[in-house]
């Protein structure tokens, strides 16, 4: 397991944008992949994007063209840049990542991760 600390979650109008951080201080080289994942209360967790540590950069159709996944390895941080919300995009987002290297792009699949964060609610009103 990795400490993953998510944070920039707030409330926003449609339209607006916000980005999240997730600090990994723990990630290690090793750790190729890293992703983001939102949940609405009473519905299936489900992948918004993913980082392989070689740039390789994969999204969920949903936010193709309005998110923006990005990493900062002096920081040690992933981001999430949302664009253009939506209230569809409303949920509890987390990051996560998964053991050893991965070969090929990172998959946007919750069952690939193992080490989660607490999560970062992120409301957009209409």
């Amino acid at each position: 397991q990795v400490q993953l600390v998510e944070s920039g979650g707030g409330s926003v109008q449609a339209g607006g944008s916000l980005r999240l951080s997730c600090a990994a201080p723990g990630v290690t080289y090793r750790m190729s992949c890293m992703g983001w994942f939102r949940q609405v209360v009473g519905k299936e967790r489900e992948g918004v994007g993913s980082f392989h540590s070689d740039g390789t950069i994969s999204y969920a159709d949903s936010v193709k063209g309005r998110f923006t996944i990005s990493k900062d390895n002096a920081k040690a941080t992933l981001y999430l840049q949302m664009n253009r919300l939506g209230p569809e995009d409303t949920a509890l987002y987390y990051c996560a990542t998964m053991s050893g290297w991965y070969f090929g792009k990172c998959p946007v699949d919750v069952n690939a991760y193992n080490s989660w964060g607490q999560g970062t609610q992120v409301t957009v009103s209409s």
